[in-house]
């Protein structure tokens, strides 16, 4: 962590840009430079306190923490009404997870090693959990294209929405007892517990004003990194959707993501497995939900219903780690083959029109895109032609 530390400079920048009232393009590039130093800092404190508090208490604190920082980040996107920016940063942060971090370890450790080893059973366990939180995701989509449904009917998609939620945190809940109390020897087995620190350890005094302290500060850089997200993407030519996916995703996670290929260059895959499909299915059990609940604070709830590229992106990914974590072992190339994928994918959510969520959803349909042809004084020519033949 030490190198990351170097970054806590960024944050008095986009204090400073802030008061000064710069660009957006500097204001979203300094506190999303500042936040991924203290979202390490969060963590690093969160597994302090762990070590003090003993397995049991200390792993629920790391479930609990683990993507505090994205949640921190979305939660403001939330409520300044962004939620395709939301649902965005969630998919980023599943596939990233399980694509990006996942294959930048097995490709950082097999460069070093020929081959390495982890538990088949605790990474098969997450990753059917992850299939099947995706199937969870996908349903609020299938159910807005039913034929059945209007668009009238959209206080029953909230619900379904609603319902969703409530299973997948349940599922999470689940998710915990197995990990944490009935099966926790195959995902903290005896004598491979990992020592992480370094330097002495902190008392627990310290450890809480750190994890105070650091997220109160990355409640501040989120709240300037969604303030300048919109016109920051607007200059860079990028649109919303991808901004989310990639550039929110990978900034809320990248403390975590080089824990995961530091422990993977000192040939511990259990650990770097269990962060990267651990912290995805984190991600879908437990951060949607939360932030579907709390969408119900304003005027508008936000449902589940990603766009058709998003569903086939988390569902390609996790399909493709559950068949990675089938046999308990990786090498150089199933990590560049992870990393293909997720380039694939990001391209495909660059190249995406800003138009397209719109276009894909039934109350863009109809009577819009005519009103617009119609008011638009080049088209109305050639308007009236194509409507003659329609009554015959």
């Amino acid at each position: 962590m030490n190198w990351l530390r170097l970054l806590l400079v960024a944050s008095p920048v986009a204090i400073g840009l802030r008061f000064a009232d710069a660009p957006a393009i500097w204001l979203f590039a300094a506190s999303a430079l500042a936040i991924i130093p203290l979202a390490g800092l969060m963590g690093e404190s969160t597994e302090q306190l762990a070590h003090r508090l003993g397995p049991g208490v200390g792993g629920l604190l790391n479930a609990t923490f683990g993507n505090a920082a994205e949640l921190i980040i979305a939660l403001f996107a939330l409520f300044k009404g962004y939620d395709e920016v939301v649902k965005a940063s969630l998919t980023g942060s599943i596939i990233g997870n399980v694509l990006l971090v996942l294959g930048a370890s097995m490709l950082a450790g097999g460069l070093k090693y020929r081959s390495q080893h982890f538990n088949q059973t605790a990474a098969g366990v997450g990753a059917t959990m992850l299939v099947l939180a995706a199937f969870g995701l996908l349903i609020p989509a299938i159910f807005h294209e039913l034929p059945e449904v209007s668009r009238a009917d959209v206080e029953l998609e909230h619900e379904l929405s609603v319902g969703v939620s409530l299973l997948l945190m349940a599922t999470y809940l689940g998710h915990l007892v197995f990990s944490l109390v009935t099966h926790k020897d195959l995902f903290n087995p005896k004598g491979k517990e990992p020592d992480l620190s370094e330097g002495p350890p902190w008392s627990s005094r310290k450890a809480i004003a750190v994890l105070l302290a650091a997220t109160l500060a990355v409640a501040w850089m989120s709240e300037i990194l969604v303030g300048a997200v919109e016109r920051a993407s607007d200059t860079m030519g990028m649109n919303h959707v991808f901004v989310g996916v990639v550039l929110v995703a990978i900034v809320g996670n990248a403390a975590e993501h080089s824990t995961a290929v530091l422990v993977a260059l000192k040939n511990q895959m259990d650990l770097a497995v269990g962060i990267a499909v651990g912290s995805g299915l984190q991600i879908a059990l437990f951060v949607a939900p939360v932030l579907v609940f709390a969408s119900y604070l304003r005027a508008e709830p936000m449902d589940l219903r990603f766009t058709t590229l998003e569903i086939v992106a988390v569902i390609l990914a996790v399909l493709t780690a559950r068949m990675v974590a089938e046999d308990g072992e990786s090498n150089w190339l199933e990590g560049l083959m992870l990393l293909m994928v997720y380039g694939i994918l990001g391209l495909a959510f660059f190249f995406l029109p800003d138009l397209a969520r719109r276009g894909g959803r039934k109350d863009a349909e109809g009577p819009p895109p005519a009103a617009s042809a119609a008011e638009s004084p080049g088209h109305a020519p050639a308007a009236e032609p194509r409507r003659a033949p329609a009554p015959g």
